[in-house]
C-alpha cells in the first residue's frame, strides 16, 4: 500500500461589493445583490463552518439554493480553493523525485481507470494553481506551446498581474501551417487571464536547414525575441512523448516527416522539451533535428530561474525521465501513475 498523501487546505475569499455587515438592499435581480449573497454564503460555509441547512435558514432560502450559490462563488472567483502537499511531510513519490533529480514535485492523485483527458485536466488544474503562485509583477514568462500547456492555461483564473510579459519559447510554423491559430489562441488566452502583453516567436518549429536557422538568428527582429527569452525568470512547458496517449502536437500535426521519425528512432529519442529532442539518459546533442529546432536547448532552459514542467500520462514516463536527467525543470506537476513509472525506470 502506498504512503498516504498529506495536504494543507486553503480557501481565499475575494472582496464582496458590499461589506457583509452593511448589506444594503438593492433592486431584485441586480447582479450586485447576487454577488453579496454568494459572498455571504461562502463566508458562512468556508470560514465559519456553518452547515448548508443553517445558511439556508439564515438566508431564507433552500439548501439546494445554497449549494448553487457556493458553486457559483467558486466559478466566479469569489472563492478560490488550493490544495498543496505539506512541506514537512509531502508525498513519498515527491520525496523520491526530489532526492533523485532535485526537483520540487507535486504528485497529483488520479482515480484509477480515469481517461487520459480527465488525467490531463486534473494535473493541469494543480499546475495552474502552482503557476499562479510563482508568477509575480514585472516578470517575463516563457511558454512552450503544446497540448499540456494549453490545458494549464485553460485553468488559469482571471487575475491581473501588473507588467507581465509572456513570450513564446519555440516556433510553431510548419510546411502545413503557420502555427498562428493554435499558438496565438493559447497566448491570447493566457494574456487575457493575466492582463499581460504577449510576444510571439515568428519562426518554424523546425527549419529545413541548420544554416537557415543560423541566418535567422542574426536578424534583428528575431534577436529581439531571443533576448526577451533570455530575460525570462519563469517558464511553463510540458514534455512531448513519441507514444503518448494523447499524441503530442509536434508528432501529430505534420511537423515531422516519416524520415524524421525514423531518424529520431535511430537516435534513441524518447520525446522532446520545447521541441528539442532528448534521449532517456538526458542527452540531446548529436541529434540532427536539434540543429534545426527553434526551441531552447536544455542548457538554455537551465538559465531560467524557475521552470515549471507539467506531465500527464504514463506513456510519457521515458520522456519525463530524460527531461529530469537533463535537469530542465526546477518544479514538476505530474500524476501519480506517471511518477511511479518514472521512479521505476530510474531505478533500473
Amino acid at each position: 500500500m502506498s504512503e498516504p498523501e498529506h495536504y494543507s487546505f486553503c480557501v481565499l475569499l475575494t472582496g464582496a461589493a458590499t461589506p457583509l455587515h452593511k448589506c444594503a438592499r438593492v433592486v431584485e435581480g441586480d447582479g450586485r445583490l447576487r454577488d453579496v449573497t454568494m459572498h455571504k454564503a461562502a463566508t458562512m460555509y468556508y470560514l465559519q463552518g456553518q452547515t448548508m441547512e443553517s445558511i439556508a435558514a439564515h438566508l431564507h432560502t433552500s439548501r439546494s439554493s445554497v449549494s448553487r450559490l457556493l458553486s457559483q462563488a467558486r466559478e466566479s472567483g469569489i472563492v478560490r480553493i488550493s490544495v498543496a502537499p505539506l512541506e514537512e511531510t509531502g508525498s513519498h513519490l515527491a520525496r523520491q523525485l526530489h532526492e533523485a533529480f532535485g526537483v520540487h514535485a507535486w504528485v497529483v492523485p488520479v482515480r484509477p481507470g480515469a481517461s487520459q483527458v480527465r488525467r490531463l485536466s486534473q494535473v493541469a488544474a494543480v499546475a495552474a494553481e502552482n503557476f499562479m503562485q510563482m508568477i509575480a509583477p514585472g516578470m517575463v514568462v516563457g511558454f512552450a506551446w503544446g497540448n499540456t500547456t494549453a490545458e494549464v492555461i485553460r485553468h488559469i483564473p482571471r487575475r491581473e498581474i501588473p507588467d507581465v510579459t509572456l513570450v513564446q519559447l519555440n516556433g510553431a510554423a510548419s510546411h502545413e501551417t503557420t502555427g498562428v491559430p493554435y499558438v496565438g489562441a493559447i497566448m491570447a488566452e493566457a494574456a487575457a487571464a493575466l492582463g499581460a502583453r504577449s510576444v510571439h516567436f515568428p519562426v518554424p518549429a523546425f527549419f529545413d536547414y541548420a544554416e537557415t536557422k543560423q541566418a535567422m538568428w542574426r536578424e534583428g527582429s528575431i534577436r529581439q525575441v531571443l533576448d526577451l527569452q533570455r530575460r525570462c525568470s519563469l517558464a511553463l512547458f510540458g514534455v512531448g512523448g513519441l507514444t503518448a496517449e494523447i499524441p503530442s502536437h509536434v508528432y501529430s500535426q505534420g511537423y515531422l516527416s516519416r524520415e524524421d521519425l525514423n531518424a529520431l528512432d535511430a537516435d534513441r529519442v524518447v520525446g522532446d522539451v520545447c521541441t528539442v529532442f532528448i534521449r532517456e539518459n538526458g542527452t540531446y546533442r548529436g541529434i540532427e533535428l536539434n540543429q534545426r529546432a527553434s526551441g531552447p536547448t536544455p542548457d538554455e532552459l537551465r538559465r531560467i530561474d524557475r521552470r515549471l514542467c507539467v506531465v500527464a500520462g504514463p506513456a510519457k514516463a521515458p520522456a519525463l525521465l530524460g527531461a529530469l536527467r537533463a535537469q530542465v525543470a526546477t518544479d514538476l506537476v505530474v500524476d501519480e501513475q506517471t511518477a511511479r513509472q518514472v521512479v521505476r525506470l530510474a531505478q533500473k
